[in-house]
């Protein structure tokens, strides 16, 4: 709940207002001896109703500015062609920079990708009163009495748009630290469902060190984490298909059976270490016995015996006792005490006891680990505790080639969650960004897309006051990882106009290359949007024509298979995309 101080209000509280009405209308019932029992029955149910108190998220809304303007205006998008990066040509696909502010945008793009975003990162301004938020081109101080309820005011109708163009299997990220972390619990919850939050993932943004070190040894609780929540359209908790994996220092002593394969015979991973000289010279060097609890600590500091247990001819015959599992009786007879049979792709044999129990393979355990410096070893699949990114502050402010004073996200941190979220085989993924600030999401994408051979695709929007930062962080970024960018403007076309409908198709071209990621100025597509047009057009050397639907309908059986012979696919451009507003205008 956020509980805001009201005393500056120019009107009194809405439900306080109601409740004051209601009661009058009780007491004006009651003394009225030709008042109708029922109605008075109905008005005290009226009162209870107003005197529930509800679980949940109540702060005080607040109107904006720019959502009042779509009451007159109509947004749409416009080309910059001067700003547009080819760096690609191979790929005939583009992504998108949207000029703007966010709720312009986001209401185009419900228009144009209502259910088909697969990832949406988000680092929305955390309202901390050093001059991070802007609400109705004012920023908001500390002191704003109405500050958390601009602040969630603001968050709603983009979360609720945010919804509306995620995937059925997609994943809301969100950044946010504790200032407005507990309020955005709750309106997630509202907006996607309370058993639809799939993560809160704490990750550690910076280190007890400096000014922060100084607070710690006088007794405070220092802020070394911010949140990330994720969210789904469906329910499902599921989110992770790459897992990422934090490195684990020394060794873990339960793996402490060496399989002689030649020989099938299980003996102690010790004895193997002390009949080799060079491994036994390790720890009586460092002074220590030859046991596990000794490797564990020599696994530390002493790459010897790092680089012979890790090396898979060795990794691989070391295992740990595992439960005892359940096999049919012809395989039961079939084991032995110290002796490994693969069954079903598990390595099995017999405990002291004679049942059967599973093995599992150091070499399982190995692997390069995602931490800031990656390196081989043991690791450990990561939970909601992402660790080690205070790593990443130091190259921080170099990062893209730009500086940006409200702070950037480390790109690491980014792009190992998009890439945590989605499969390796997924192809046309595409994340957007719409609160994009410095870049970084276009440049984790890019990058991600380079390593997975052109499956990832971003949208980014921000508004004027930051672009040409988040411009030129895509311009550096496409001389290391070559793109293809558009860049479009918001503009409006006002409801009073009287030629509104023409001078909405004449933008439709936008929202056709923003939906299916292409440029209508390549030579082998053309849009269509009248009849005329689609019969005349010279289909040599097309691919692609994307027609008005209703055009579409009314092409003859011969013309369809015209453009089917000649290979051109034909897109149906919807007609729904200014629908709504041209039936609000009577056409």
């Amino acid at each position: 709940m956020v509980n805001e101080s009201f005393n500056e209000r120019p009107k009194a509280n809405e439900k306080k207002r109601a409740l004051a009405y209601i009661s009058k209308l009780l007491d004006d019932a009651r003394k009225d001896k030709n008042k109708n029992q029922s109605d008075i029955v109905e008005l005290e149910e009226v009162q209870r109703l107003l005197n529930i108190k509800r679980y949940g998220l109540v702060w005080e809304e607040h109107a904006e500015k720019v959502e009042e303007e779509m009451k007159t205006k109509i947004p749409i998008f416009v080309e910059d062609e001067h700003k547009k990066i080819t760096d690609n040509p191979e790929k005939s696909d583009y992504n998108f920079l949207l000029e703007g502010d966010n709720l312009h945008s986001l209401h185009l793009l419900e228009k144009t990708h209502a259910n088909s975003i697969d990832i949406i990162y988000i680092d929305p301004p955390y309202n901390t009163g050093h001059k991070d938020f802007i609400y109705n081109d004012d920023y908001v101080e500390k002191e704003d009495n109405f500050s958390h309820s601009k602040w969630l005011s603001f968050m709603k109708r983009r979360l609720e748009l945010a919804k509306s163009l995620l995937k059925k299997d997609g994943v809301i990220f969100i950044s946010i630290d504790n200032k407005e972390g507990y309020q955005l619990k709750l309106l997630l919850d509202e907006i996607f469902g309370f058993n639809n939050m799939a993560a809160d993932i704490h990750v550690e943004t910076s280190a007890v060190a400096g000014p922060r070190r100084y607070a710690a040894v006088n007794g405070s609780v220092v802020k070394t984490a911010e949140f990330v929540f994720a969210y789904t359209s469906d329910g499902h908790s599921n989110i992770i298909k790459q897992p990422m994996y934090d490195s684990i220092l020394g060794y873990d002593t339960h793996y402490s059976l060496f399989w002689d394969e030649k020989n099938n015979v299980i003996e102690p991973l010790i004895d193997w270490i002390k009949n080799n000289e060079l491994l036994s010279l390790q720890f009586t060097n460092a002074g220590l016995k030859i046991n596990m609890p000794s490797l564990n600590k020599l696994m530390y500091v002493n790459p010897i015996l790092r680089d012979w247990i890790y090396k898979k001819e060795i990794s691989s015959h070391i295992f740990r006792q595992g439960d005892v599992i359940s096999i049919d009786d012809n395989m039961l007879n079939k084991l032995s005490q110290n002796k490994i049979m693969l069954i079903d792709g598990k390595y099995v044999t017999l405990n002291k006891k004679d049942k059967p129990i599973v093995l599992f393979r150091y070499l399982d355990r190995l692997g390069v680990s995602d931490d800031y410096t990656p390196s081989y070893g043991e690791r450990t699949i990561r939970g909601n505790l992402w660790k080690g990114f205070s790593a990443d502050g130091g190259n921080l402010a170099s990062e893209g080639g730009i500086t940006f004073k409200n702070g950037k996200k480390p790109k690491r941190l980014i792009k190992q969650l998009i890439k945590s979220a989605t499969d390796m085989n997924s192809k046309d993924i595409i994340v957007l960004d719409f609160f994009a600030g410095s870049g970084t999401t276009g440049q984790a994408v890019m990058e991600l897309d380079s390593e997975s051979n052109g499956n990832y695709h971003f949208i980014l929007a921000t508004n004027e006051e930051v672009i040409e930062t988040t411009y030129q962080r895509m311009l550096n970024v496409s001389k290391d990882t070559p793109m293809n960018l558009k860049y479009f403007k918001t503009f409006f076309v006002s409801k009073d106009d009287e030629d509104i409908e023409n001078e909405l198709l004449d933008n439709v071209k936008t929202l056709v290359e923003l939906q299916w990621g292409v440029d209508l100025t390549s030579s082998s597509i053309r849009i269509v949007t009248t009849l005329a047009e689609a019969k005349s057009i010279e289909l040599k050397g097309l691919t692609k024509v994307y027609m008005r639907a209703q055009v579409h309908s009314m092409l003859t059986q011969e013309q369809v298979t015209k453009y089917n012979q000649t290979g051109v696919t034909i897109y149906d451009i919807p007609e729904s995309y200014f629908s709504k507003e041209l039936r609000e205008q009577g056409l």
